[in-house]
């Protein structure tokens, strides 16, 4: 039998698709007043691996991806959705968003998004999220799966999150050696 350890703290990561009219140094704003500093950020880049989102938001949409200096609690991931869809309509405008937020975490061997749509490869948390693996990292490159988005393949994101990670797998193992003490 195993025995139940609990899991270092998480990187907080956001992907943020907007259209042009969005708000977006407000909406940045927000989410550091709720998730802390942000330490890295890549882009904005255009957004044209799919027309999913035109309908709603319409056409010439960028996305930015962000992290946050703050350690966060694995467990927080379906409170931040909650707050991130309620920020995607606080700023929506004539019933359609400007902004689409994809929260997530990332992990010395993952990147994990949140979700509201439940599907065979993503697992229920609370409060009507759901968490996806999107990326795994193994022998030092990250790997994709058959449902890893477009944009999370590309090479230049996949640079940055490199960065990313060197940061966090640094930072996570001095919070590990403090408590030992």
């Amino acid at each position: 039998m195993g025995a139940a350890t609990i899991p270092d703290k998480v990187k907080l990561f956001a992907a943020i698709t907007f259209a042009p009219e969005a708000r977006i140094a407000e909406v940045t704003s927000a989410l550091a007043r709720s998730f802390g500093s942000v330490d890295f950020s890549y882009g904005p880049v255009p957004f044209d691996f799919t027309d999913y989102y035109g309908d709603e938001m319409g056409r010439g949409l960028r996305k930015m991806y962000l992290t946050f200096e703050t350690p966060a609690e694995r467990e927080a991931l379906s409170g931040v959705k909650v707050f991130t869809n309620d920020l995607e309509c606080r700023y929506a405008a004539k019933g359609r968003r400007a902004v689409n937020i994809d929260p997530g975490y990332i992990a010395a061997d993952k990147l994990v998004l949140a979700s509201t749509k439940d599907f065979y490869h993503r697992v229920y948390l609370s409060q009507g999220i759901f968490a996806e693996v999107t990326l795994h990292y193994r022998k030092g490159i990250y790997r994709f799966f058959s449902w890893t988005f477009p944009d999370y393949r590309e090479p230049a994101f996949l640079e940055f999150l490199q960065r990313v990670r060197a940061r966090y797998v640094k930072t996570a193992r001095e919070a590990r050696e403090s408590r030992r003490g």
